[in-house]
């Protein structure tokens, strides 16, 4: 299904985690549309009774649609992409917002929302994520895969609760700010949600990631084979922003690693800026938090895969560190 426009609609992605804040800044968003335009709203509830479209008040100009039930991130793209034809054939809106679960995965709809079928259709803004600043000193939140996921998709983070932010908060915040600024361009602190439209009207950046098989099974492969992106675990991608290079692999959780081989790994590597990762280890789960003043590891609970990220700013040898990486391996199980 192909929806024909005579011009591109500016689309804003307004994510974030649960209880952030996004309708919120949705409502003031919404307050600022001009008089003779029309807006649309996709709003996605994971559940099965929508809530949030109560929240938004009505008024002319502006249109509100809920897909219920999963997540438009990474469930069927089907009724996503038949919601937004029907939604933008029958309002014809001058702007849309998208409003996902705080459950869902933003770069996987950004990438869905990019692809061919949509670009004569849709212009995509820079993507949004709102985070609750009074929450921050929370690690155990804070680290959780999926906020981590949601910030590393984020070209604009939204601040909000800045009003109940604890001095541990604003640490906190400062140190955000430092390990995601290979990611984020722009950090907006909105007092109750405040934020002035053009302050996210910026274009999307081409997304830069490419998920690719592990670098030593690229090795045996033939021709175009080894630039064929996958989904399945386990794989290895490589992106840059900013200057900074990110590389980083994930490996099924059932894939067990020497806990004392991979602290060696990690401690002997040279030249970057920031490692992190999570491995279940001979030792238990374990995570790893480097910065260059402090190597910090600790047992952790049991994660959704093995993953680890390593921020650098000068070339580095990766199929030699993911040959050292998978010798520190305990078993085969894949």
């Amino acid at each position: 299904m192909k929806f024909i426009s005579p011009k591109a609609v500016p689309t804003h992605i307004i994510s974030g985690f649960l209880g952030a804040g996004k309708t919120t800044l949705l409502q003031h968003l919404l307050a600022q549309k001009p008089e003779h335009e029309v807006w649309a709203i996709l709003m996605n509830e994971f559940g099965q009774i929508g809530v949030d479209q109560q929240l938004i008040t009505k008024q002319d100009g502006y249109t509100v649609k809920e897909l219920l039930g999963g997540c438009l991130c990474c469930s069927s793209q089907l009724p996503m992409q038949i919601a937004l034809a029907r939604l933008l054939s029958e309002t014809k809106p001058d702007r849309l917002f998208i409003e996902p679960t705080g459950l869902g995965h933003p770069t996987q709809l950004l990438e869905q929302l990019t692809e061919p079928h949509w670009q004569s259709s849709l212009e995509m803004r820079a993507l949004v994520i709102v985070i609750d600043g009074s929450r921050l000193h929370d690690e155990d939140w804070v680290q959780q895969n999926l906020y981590t996921d949601q910030l590393k998709a984020a070209q604009i983070v939204v601040l909000s609760h800045i009003d109940r932010m604890t001095e541990a908060d604003q640490q906190a915040y400062l140190a955000l700010k430092q390990e995601y600024k290979t990611y984020v361009q722009h950090w907006i602190e909105a007092e109750h949600g405040r934020v002035e439209l053009g302050q996210l009207d910026f274009i999307q950046q081409p997304l830069q990631r490419k998920i690719q098989p592990l670098l030593r099974l690229q090795k045996t492969q033939l021709g175009d084979a080894a630039e064929q992106e996958i989904k399945q675990l386990p794989y290895h991608y490589i992106e840059t922003a900013q200057g900074f290079t990110v590389a980083g692999w994930k490996f099924s959780k059932r894939w067990q690693f020497k806990f004392y081989d991979l602290l060696d790994l990690l401690c002997a590597q040279q030249d970057w800026v920031r490692i992190k990762g999570i491995f279940n280890t001979d030792q238990g789960w374990k995570s790893f938090n480097f910065n260059p003043k402090q190597f910090n590891y600790k047992s952790a609970e049991a994660s959704i895969d093995n993953r680890i990220e390593i921020i650098c700013q000068v070339q580095q040898d990766w199929f030699e560190f993911e040959k050292q990486l998978l010798a520190c391996r305990l078993d085969e199980v894949s």
